[in-house]
């Protein structure tokens, strides 16, 4: 990929430096576009062929790269080398690499940058990822956007449940009674006492206990299917912690057998991950009354897991403050002998703040969906140039995703931010509207001037700065998958599409297709064409489902 140019390069490369192309190839980037002159396409940084480069000052790099770049020749892929702050550059001939570009982004489709030599090497794996993670009883709290919180609620509903309430609006019933017992349990000792003595009936399969939980669970689940459906999101399979009851004993065993397990005075289990009795390395696996944790249940989950898929890698996504939860599951893991344990990886998320809708301060995130919808309806109203819509609720519901889905991603996804909803909704700018809008703009001008231009496409007429910067920027798509790829960023896809609809925005005020020779019109229109495909394939990759009237 990168259309083939980078292993052309790295050929021509690989017969000065006697060095196999698949070593040279993921050293030649793709060079970002610039505001303020021409670029090369790609570069090869010198400094990422020595193999110790500790000795090397900036004027041996530079020397080496212009040594280098003396014995290698253009051919009829590159017209131009020349050599930069320790690198040396190429330049593609400009007609082979608009007609290269163009081709793979149509012939691909939704493959174009997953087909790359950078992938190329990386095996197919099976891979388990664990996300969201509701818990029977708890509705969608706007940390749910990142999240979803853990409880159980037996013992209030025994107190305060009604189930013709529970059947109507079983997580909103569930939440009210959650809270009431909250309430209680801080003023009454014998509240919690009883919730406790629940949950351990639970875990010892007494049926009533089961039942009712198995109740909540079925009726919660429906709830959660409905609310992900909106977020466009499915799950393979539902399986919270809750369901390894039973196999947190069989962990607790293993514990034990393996001379792990501790017990203390106040009578739970304990696992001195250390080995040396350092206070800030014990893990407590088990509860006084012989009841599991959260981590005894992770660990049968992940035991269970491997049984069942025989992942090459699962990864657990939740907020950073479950780093140290996820430390010791991992360590507990490697110490009961499973080396699979290495496989298995957290990734941490920071703090939605300051989010509110009109009811006040936020607390579930259907209030945020409904808010989103509500507002983006509001905005597409005012605006004049807004289409005449099938489905504008569905529509305004898209869009409003895309712009908090942007707003989530825009950073890295350990960082805090605080929300604006102004700021969210800019129809201009770094936001999810402005890629939607510009999704939207790009398929109006295909339904505009249709198939007949998509006949022929004379690369000649692609040769404005604004055609080759875009060509350009398409150049890098399989880059900044593959980085995300490697530290699980989205931002690096982020900040892809925005820059890619705002050269598109550019070039659409001034490479008209309308008036122009046909010719020029087709071309233009391929050009359009093909940055409408890769935006919508890197919007579906976050999770965006793309607009094409708004």
């Amino acid at each position: 990929m990168a259309c083939g140019f980078r292993r052309s390069i790295a050929c021509q490369l690989s017969r000065v430096l006697d060095l196999p192309p698949e070593n040279l190839i993921k050293s030649i980037s793709a060079v970002p576009i610039s505001k303020k002159e021409e670029v090369a396409d790609f570069q090869l940084s010198v400094d990422s062929l020595l193999e110790n480069n500790n000795g090397h000052s900036r004027p041996d790099m530079q020397v080496q790269a212009t040594r280098l770049a003396e014995k290698l020749k253009c051919d009829t892929v590159v017209s131009e080398i020349s050599t930069g702050q320790g690198t040396v550059n190429f330049k593609i001939n400009r007609e082979l690499l608009t007609k290269t570009v163009l081709q793979q982004v149509i012939e691909d489709g939704p493959k174009y940058g997953l087909k790359s030599e950078l992938f190329s090497d990386l095996p197919q794996k099976k891979i388990v990822v664990e996300f969201s993670s509701p818990n029977v009883a708890k509705k969608f709290h706007v940390g749910h956007l990142r999240s979803t919180i853990i409880g159980l609620l037996g013992t209030g509903f025994q107190l305060f449940g009604y189930e013709e309430k529970l059947q109507s609006n079983p997580l909103q019933h569930l939440f009210e009674v959650y809270v009431q017992v909250n309430k209680e349990a801080a003023d009454d000792k014998s509240v919690a006492k009883s919730a406790r003595e629940f949950f351990q009936r639970l875990e010892l399969g007494d049926m009533q206990a089961l039942a009712l939980w198995q109740k909540f669970r079925d009726l919660s689940i429906e709830e959660y299917v409905r609310i992900y459906k909106r977020l466009g999101v499915h799950f393979d399979e539902y399986s919270g912690e809750s369901f390894y009851r039973e196999k947190s004993q069989e962990v607790l065993k293993l514990l034990d057998s393996k001379g792990l397990l501790q017990k203390t005075i106040k009578g739970t289990a304990v696992v001195d991950l250390s080995g040396n009795g350092d206070p800030s390395s014990i893990c407590t696996v088990m509860r006084s009354d012989g009841t599991s944790l959260y981590a005894t249940r992770d660990l049968a989950a992940a035991i269970d897991r491997m049984d069942k898929y025989h992942f090459d890698r699962m990864i657990y996504v939740t907020d950073k403050g479950q780093k140290k939860h996820f430390q010791q599951v991992f360590q507990l893991l490697q110490i009961m002998g499973y080396d699979w344990a290495e496989r298995c990886q957290h990734v941490p998320f920071g703090v939605v703040q300051g989010m509110k809708t009109r009811r006040g301060d936020v607390t579930f995130l259907e209030d945020v969906l409904n808010e989103i919808q509500l507002r983006m309806l509001q905005n597409m109203a005012s605006i004049k140039t807004t289409k005449e819509l099938e489905n504008p609720q569905e529509t305004a519901e898209r869009v409003g995703l895309a712009a908090l889905i942007i707003q989530d991603f825009k950073g890295l996804l350990l960082s805090d931010y605080q929300f604006s909803w102004d700021r969210v909704f800019q129809s201009r700018g770094d936001t999810g509207v402005f890629l939607q809008y510009t999704h939207a703009r790009l398929h109006s001008l295909e339904e505009t001037f249709g198939c007949g231009y998509l006949n022929d496409c004379n690369t000649a007429c692609l040769q404005e700065p604004q055609s080759v910067s875009i060509l350009q920027h398409l150049l890098r798509f399989d880059e900044v998958l593959y980085r995300s790829s490697q530290d699980l960023q989205p931002r690096h896809i982020v900040s892809y599409l925005l820059t890619l609809s705002h050269l598109a925005a550019v070039a659409h005020k001034t490479l008209h297709v309308k008036d122009s020779p046909p010719e020029v019109a087709g071309a233009r229109l391929h050009l359009f064409r093909a940055v409408r495909s890769v935006l919508a394939n890197g919007m579906k990759l976050l999770g965006i489902t793309p607009v094409c009237r708004m």
